[in-house]
């Protein structure tokens, strides 16, 4: 089995799990530019001790080159922790996180996330430049 075989993808509109990107689809070359990534935009993911988004990666991969580009991560594993027990820590975490990149070629975005109980979810979109 690799890697890839583990990554589930879908509609966010009709699955929680699929991270959503949020970014202009045409950009400048070189200008600083703002993606924000978050699951459970239209469906909202539970967000328990339970069952909760672990972390999102975001990633750049420009076109006509082989490999893309870790861009970065987010982790939300500190969501509710207590010792006190489930669900009664001080902060919940809700899985989004925004990411101040510049991009120099066209290419994709594509991110990951991971729930503690459906494991690995993907998204990608496509970016012009302007």
């Amino acid at each position: 089995m690799k890697i890839g075989e583990l990554y589930r993808s879908g509609d966010f509109k009709g699955e929680k799990h699929v991270p959503v990107i949020v970014s202009p689809a045409s950009v400048t070359a070189g200008a600083p530019l703002d993606v924000t990534v978050a699951v459970g935009t239209e469906i909202p993911h539970p967000n328990t001790t339970e069952h909760f988004i672990a972390w999102i990666d975001l990633y750049f991969k420009p076109q006509g080159e082989a490999f893309a580009y870790h861009v970065g991560h987010s982790d939300f594993r500190a969501h509710g922790e207590s010792t006190r027990g489930a669900n009664e820590g001080p902060v919940h975490v809700h899985p989004k996180a925004t990411f101040s990149i510049e991009v120099s070629k066209p290419g994709t975005l594509i991110a990951v996330s991971m729930c503690n109980i459906h494991g690995l979810w993907e998204s990608s979109l496509d970016l012009e430049l302007s």
